[in-house]
């Protein structure tokens, strides 16, 4: 029997399955997908996750095949509103660092056992010594168990489990750019007609993200007409093959119950406009994993970190949560006076002594476990 069973093996299931092998744990992960997603979603690393990983190792190898984008810059009509430098704050890495997701994943998988894959988890049921699991493979049982499957697998958790949908869309397309002088700047266009993020990925190619109108046709060629439009109007000519998805927002009451904890986007989903949702849940992993290896160790749960950790964790995930629901209001489209007064405050906020609170919000750096 494992000491542990991890439920997901996407980067946060990942990185907890590793972090608890290097403190010496046996550690068991059931995915129910047969295979890892090829695609790119999350991409940014923030500071406080480069920190807590650098010790294991992991930050160097992220930082190998990533990106450092050290500022971004908000922009409306082709003119610049303001700028975010991260390469200024009183950080161990003072940048963002951006990489697919899926190199994410191979990064930490290397440090963790291989998952057993086609395993789909159909009930829990924790208990004072054991969780027990109900699965496609049969019963399986652990001292410990940890959920962290995604939005997918909080139904086997809370009974309340369904999130606030914004009605917001947006497109998206990873594209090769070439060289150009922002390789390392990431650009928010805020114009009228709604947002365009535009972030800087390896290998010369850049992640942008467009505001969508809602109830618009799924059709993939009218979603690539639409994405080409909005890249065009802001002066970017790029081939692209754009996706949709819409945003949510999912905040746990808990995320302990025994032996059984939930981290990542089964007990937190928020907007991924501002991309700190998969960083809530590497530092769900990163500050978690010590804790259960000491209570492997001495036998006993050590209760009062628990219950901060568990506190902490919900605070960063609701100042995280508010933050991405500014994001989402902010990238809607405007009508020109309010565009224009959008256009101002953005001045303000992003100006002298301000700007640093703005670029400190955005790298992360009032999580509590920053």
């Amino acid at each position: 029997m494992p000491e542990v069973i991890v439920i997901g093996a996407g980067p946060v299931g990942l990185l907890m399955a590793a972090e608890l092998c290097r403190h010496g744990i046996g550690v068991e992960i059931l995915e129910q997908r047969e295979q890892a997603s090829p695609g790119s979603r999350a991409i940014g690393i923030h500071a406080p996750v480069l920190a807590a990983l650098e010790s294991s190792g992991l930050t160097a190898q992220l930082l190998e095949r990533g990106l450092a984008v050290r500022r971004g810059e908000a922009r409306s009509q082709g003119q610049t509103l303001g700028t975010v430098r991260f390469d200024r704050l009183p950080a161990r890495f003072p940048f963002v660092t951006t990489l697919p997701q899926a190199a994410t994943e191979q990064v930490f998988a290397q440090a963790a056992p291989p998952p057993r894959r086609g395993v789909e988890v159909t009930a829990v049921q924790p208990s004072e010594d054991q969780v027990l699991l109900h699965t496609s493979a049969g019963v399986r049982r652990a001292p410990l168990v940890v959920l962290a499957g995604g939005a997918r697998s909080r139904r086997l958790v809370y009974r309340d489990s369904e999130a606030h949908t914004y009605p917001d869309r947006y497109l998206m397309t990873d594209a090769v750019v070439g060289e150009r002088e922002d390789s390392d700047t990431a650009v928010v266009h805020l114009d009228s007609s709604g947002v365009l993020e535009s972030f800087p990925l390896p290998e010369q190619r850049r992640r942008f993200v467009a505001w969508d109108p809602p109830g618009a046709s799924a059709d993939p060629e009218q979603q690539q007409a639409r994405m080409e439009h909005a890249l065009v109007t802001r002066g970017e000519t790029v081939p692209v093959r754009a996706t949709g998805f819409g945003v949510r927002r999912f905040l746990a009451p808990r995320m302990r119950r025994a032996g059984l904890f939930v981290i990542g986007d089964a007990a937190h989903e928020v907007s991924p406009i501002g991309g700190q949702g998969m960083n809530l849940g590497l530092l769900d992993a990163a500050t978690l994993a010590p804790l259960l290896a000491d209570w492997l160790s001495c036998g006993t749960a050590p209760e009062a970190k628990l219950q901060y950790w568990e506190s902490s964790r919900l605070r960063s995930a609701r100042r995280a949560s508010a933050l991405g629901g500014l994001n989402t209001r902010l990238g809607r489209p405007a009508p020109a006076p309010l565009n224009a007064a959008r256009r101002t405050g953005l001045r303000l906020m992003l100006g002298p002594g301000t700007g640093t609170v703005f670029a400190r919000a955005y790298a992360m750096g009032f999580d509590l476990d920053a």
